[in-house]
């Protein structure tokens, strides 16, 4: 079983993106990229969020050329050999060329069979996308963003293999009393009447919380096994159960199209809405603990990012069309509500969630400050000190008032 890699601090990545944008335009110095490389040697929290960066632009940008991978790798083997260091070398343009090759890369990442695999399931949905089946015995399945799963059936068993995502399973009576079973890498789940909810998480772990009847869980590497009754959850992998807690039943609004927030962390919310959006949007730990209590539209993610900010003291940035950054609210901004732990998001009923992305325009614009200067991004001497004369993508909400620049400038 593959370990999950660690992430790059959230430092190192607001770094590795804002270099990306000023390296991938025309602004480009070769001061820049002399600095840029010395950032990238600096260390290997760097070299990781640069990786992660290309990864991330490689999926959502497939036709783009190979001139970035190739310039990071050129880079990080001429400031290895800087150092003298050989073995540095090596391993430098072993990490540049893993995040740059995207073919070879595919295959030699953790979980990329399993996405292949999801790719050609029975069913599945892409990233954003929500769908609920109706199997040829009765039973319905909703398939949550980015889910994917093959149905088989014989004369006796009826099986359901997981391969990416989450499901909500109601299952059906059966004429021929053919056992109803879910199977992920993990292990084996039985229903016995019921409804439940079965994840396949980043950690290689199987989360399943029972609504209805009972599931007998068996696992893949070990002869342990457990029943889990209704209003029960629990996660395992393929030798250990962990201890089962309660289920809230409200959880299974994702179905419907609903994230329910009951005073739950910024950073887990930001992680499901992540889910339902392609891109990367990075939580800066000093307000990854505030709590948030509301319902938002799983549909659109840019209007439950606007409803954040107004309610809660973080700011939305997007240095790059798909990475988005939340941070705190920089004393010079408005402040819509008094700092506080503990925030109530008061929202709209279900049935006004298409009007809520009325309240958050995506609008395309080139940011001057006066004189034509362009602001700086970020403060911080590991930041490139210029970005580039390009469109960048903003959200402007409705009733906030963006005033004018307060930030450095330089000229570009």
């Amino acid at each position: 079983m593959n370990t999950p890699p660690t992430m790059p601090s959230h430092e190192a990545m607001e770094q590795a993106a804002a270099w990306f944008s000023l390296l991938q335009s025309e602004a480009a110095t070769d001061t820049d990229r002399a600095r840029w490389q010395d950032w990238l040697a600096s260390g290997a929290d760097q070299r990781a969020a640069w990786a992660f960066v290309e990864r991330i632009s490689q999926r959502l940008q497939p036709l783009q050329t190979g001139a970035m991978p190739r310039l990071a790798a050129d880079a990080l083997q001429a400031s290895a050999s800087k150092r003298r260091n050989r073995r540095s070398v090596l391993t430098i343009a072993a990490m540049a060329g893993a995040g740059g090759l995207l073919g070879w890369a595919t295959w030699r990442q953790p979980g990329a069979m399993e996405a292949l695999l999801a790719w050609g399931a029975d069913y599945r949905t892409a990233t954003g996308e929500r769908r609920e089946v109706r199997l040829t015995d009765g039973t319905q399945v909703w398939l949550a963003s980015a889910s994917a799963f093959n149905q088989d059936y014989d004369a006796h068993l009826r099986r359901l293999r997981l391969r990416s995502g989450e499901i909500l399973i109601q299952t059906a009576a059966d004429t021929d009393d053919r056992p109803f079973v879910v199977d992920t890498p993990q292990g084996r789940m039985q229903a016995l009447g019921t409804r439940f909810n079965v994840r396949l998480d980043e950690n290689g772990h199987t989360q399943l919380a029972v609504y209805q009847g009972a599931v007998q869980v068996t696992l893949a590497s070990s002869a342990e096994s457990a029943t889990i009754g209704a209003g029960q959850q629990l996660g395992f992998n393929a030798q250990r159960l962990d201890m089962p807690a309660h289920a809230d039943p409200a959880r299974q609004a994702w179905a419907r199209g609903i994230l329910l927030a009951q005073d739950i962390p910024l950073d887990q919310v930001i992680a499901e809405l992540t889910r339902y959006q392609r891109g990367h949007i990075a939580v800066a730990p000093e307000v990854a603990g505030l709590t948030v209590l509301g319902s938002f539209p799983l549909d659109d993610v840019d209007g439950t990012l606007s409803m954040l900010q107004k309610t809660l003291p973080i700011q939305v940035r997007q240095p790059l069309p798909w990475w988005t950054t939340i941070e705190a609210r920089r004393p010079q901004e408005p402040v819509l509500r008094t700092p506080g732990r503990r925030h109530t998001v008061t929202t709209f009923p279900t049935f006004f969630a298409p009007a809520v992305s009325t309240f958050a325009l995506l609008i395309r614009f080139t940011w001057r400050g006066e004189n034509g200067q362009i602001p700086r991004p970020l403060h911080s001497t590991a930041l490139p000190d210029r970005v580039p004369d390009r469109a960048v993508l903003c959200r402007l909400t409705m009733g906030i008032s963006l005033g004018s620049p307060t930030q450095e400038s330089i000229q570009p």
